[in-house]
């Protein structure tokens, strides 16, 4: 074998370059012909005088012969030459008849039986070789492919290699969840699923998936509402729920180039750092309709209407909201807009007559009693719950609470006996005030009066008296209220109807600490857009999987079938036959019994990849 260079003239671009071809010598009718193995492309870094070393080593891996008399080379040559001689293995043909789904993956048919094909081999040559995941690869193209994504690519007028880099960016997330930059070290090195789109990702800079993601962002919006669309056709859904939140994540580093990047109140408990906020509208079903990034510090109820406009709901829409959103200013937009509502009310006199209240039983076994009240004009109603565990919880925040702010009064008053403590009205009302500050609400429960001296200058005692405020936490704990425009629907399909929102909340569970959302390392605000919109695409492959699979009776979490999945590898079988060559074969491990339950539920090749060999 040796190396070819070969001057190529792009007439279209105007310019000429080089590539570099692997070329094999055989001789075929009494001549010698030159016949290209492999396309090395035209950025090729290996060093002229070390062609010779890289395609000894090459011709060595792939007789493998005794590693006695491999010839000695640096790491970098080591590496191409095993880079290349996978491809080669990879390349080979197969060996059934695979018909692909779409120009770039593997068949979603169900696996044929092979030909027989004996072989005499010596076992004591026997060597395997690149093992590399394809499980979660797998099922993510077929996700993919369900959801027409590539071919939407393809119409948006994006390149092979784009293509590639934003499937390699999507399913990296499903399965090594990471920054991009992680990603791109995950493909070259752990993933088959540049050998099932017929990629290499070796040769692929690391800028590509960072182009990715900015052409993602270009088509942000044609890309979510095909996907959506897909999804509507794929699983049969009704457009009658719309459920609206926000979360938050944090930057690693100060992100001073991203105007997004601002100090708030983090649900990670990271104020410490800046902080981006994402945006999401789902359906009933749990899949994203919408979504949108915010600045860190955004206020919640500043959102809505940016999210909802031109989301083409059906009319009489119901829109569900925690109460960080529902204000009086949205809800009258919402109305406005020709949508219902299920909110849960702001504020408020708490309230709850059991004599009135009709109980129902969750999922979990907990009773819930319900009462249903219609405002004073008519136009709304409110639904008191009460929880027992509630209750219970904020019985024992409240006790808590309670005891904190007394014990600080009691401290106050002991110091008054003491000499050289503070007695000055002024500053003994300050202590009393960051006490109340502290109390989250528990000192609106309390009277507390300061003694003074005759002097009217110094405090000579502290005494305080507890009487509950009336519809507090105090004195209905376990009680919340929701608020709906919707009349005509009973007490237990409004709360169920609401509950759906905790269902959104697992989604950004999920999406935190499933599919690498957090934290961002990128200090440009296109490119922080970018990583969270790439968890979002993630997500909503991973919801089409589960979704299908919970049909199947497989209710798993994604981290639980990623287990699964991440078992199955595929490997290179390497065998030096009775006539001196070598033979090597290129498949996926067999499914164990847990991964082929999901691949049958799926309908989908339990062999990806299929068998390719290789004769050398």
């Amino acid at each position: 074998m040796f190396i070819r260079r070969t001057r190529t003239n792009n007439t279209a671009l105007k310019e000429s370059y080089y590539t570099y071809r692997l070329v094999r010598g055989e001789r075929i009718g009494g001549k010698v012909r030159q016949i290209t193995v492999l396309n090395l492309g035209r950025n090729f870094s290996i060093k002229q005088e070390d062609w010779p070393l890289l395609c000894s080593r090459i011709e060595h891996l792939l007789h493998s012969q005794d590693s006695l008399f491999a010839p000695d080379c640096p790491d970098h040559i080591e590496r191409a030459a095993q880079r290349y001689v996978g491809q080669l293995i990879a390349r080979a043909p197969k060996q059934r008849d695979d018909t692909d789904s779409s120009g770039m993956m593997t068949s979603s048919s169900l696996p044929e039986s092979s030909p027989v094909d004996y072989q005499e081999v010596d076992i004591h040559s026997l060597q395997l070789t690149q093992p590399r995941s394809v499980g979660v690869e797998h099922i993510g193209l077929h996700a993919l492919t369900q959801l027409g994504l590539i071919e939407k690519l393809s119409e948006l007028g994006l390149n092979g290699v784009i293509r590639a880099a934003i499937i390699g960016n999507i399913i990296g997330r499903m399965a090594h969840p990471a920054s991009e930059l992680s990603t791109w070290q995950w493909l070259q090195t752990h993933s088959a699923l540049g050998e099932l789109i017929d990629v290499d990702f070796a040769g692929m800079s690391h800028m590509s998936l960072y182009r990715a993601s900015d052409a993602l962002m270009r088509h942000r919006d044609a890309i979510e509402d095909h996907l959506f669309g897909a999804i509507q056709t794929l699983f049969d859904l009704e457009q009658t729920v719309t459920l609206y939140d926000l979360t938050n994540t944090y930057f690693e580093g100060d992100a001073a180039a991203n105007p997004k990047a601002q100090h708030g109140r983090s649900k990670e408990k990271r104020s410490d750092c800046p902080l981006v906020t994402l945006g999401m509208v789902l359906d009933g079903s749990g899949f994203v309709r919408r979504s949108r990034t915010f600045a860190g510090n955004a206020s919640e109820s500043a959102t809505l209407a940016e999210m909802l406009t031109g989301l083409n709901a059906p009319p009489g829409a119901m829109v569900i909201m925690d109460a960080g959103i529902a204000t009086e200013a949205n809800l009258v937009w919402l109305v406005e807009q020709g949508y219902r509502y299920l909110v849960v009310r702001r504020g408020g006199v708490r309230q709850f007559d059991d004599t009135r209240s009709v109980a129902i039983e969750t999922a979990g076994g907990e009773i819930i009693r319900l009462q249903k009240e219609i405002s004073e004009d008519g136009a709304e109603v409110r639904l008191y719950c009460h929880s027992i565990e509630r209750e219970a919880k904020e019985s024992a925040m409240m006790a808590q609470f309670s005891q904190r702010f007394e014990a600080g009064l009691q401290r106050i008053a002991e110091g008054l006996q003491k000499p050289r403590s503070e007695k000055r009205y002024d500053k003994l009302l300050e202590r009393i005030g960051r006490l109340k500050e502290k109390s989250h609400g528990a000192s609106q429960h309390y009277t507390v009066n300061l003694a003074m001296d005759e002097s009217g200058k110094k405090v000579t005692a502290l005494h305080w008296g507890k009487s509950e405020v009336p519809g507090t936490m105090a004195t209905h704990p376990g009680v919340y209220c929701l608020r709906s425009n919707e009349l005509t629907w009973d007490e237990e399909k409004l709360w169920r109807t609401y509950t759906m929102l905790t269902d959104l909340e697992s989604v950004f569970r999920s999406l935190k600490s499933e599919l690498g959302l957090r934290p961002v390392f990128h200090s440009k605000e296109n490119r922080s857009d970018g990583h969270l919109f790439i968890t979002v695409l993630a997500y909503q492959c991973v919801q089409v999987i589960r979704t299908t699979l919970k049909k199947a009776g497989i209710n798993d979490s994604w981290s639980q079938l990623r287990q699964t999945l991440l078992i199955q590898r595929r490997v290179t079988t390497s065998l030096r036959r009775k006539d001196g060559r070598t033979i090597h074969l290129r498949k996926s491990t067999l499914a164990e019994p847990e991964l082929m339950t999901i691949y049958q539920a799926l309908q989908i090749n339990s062999a990806p990849g299929g068998t390719r060999k290789l004769i050398s």
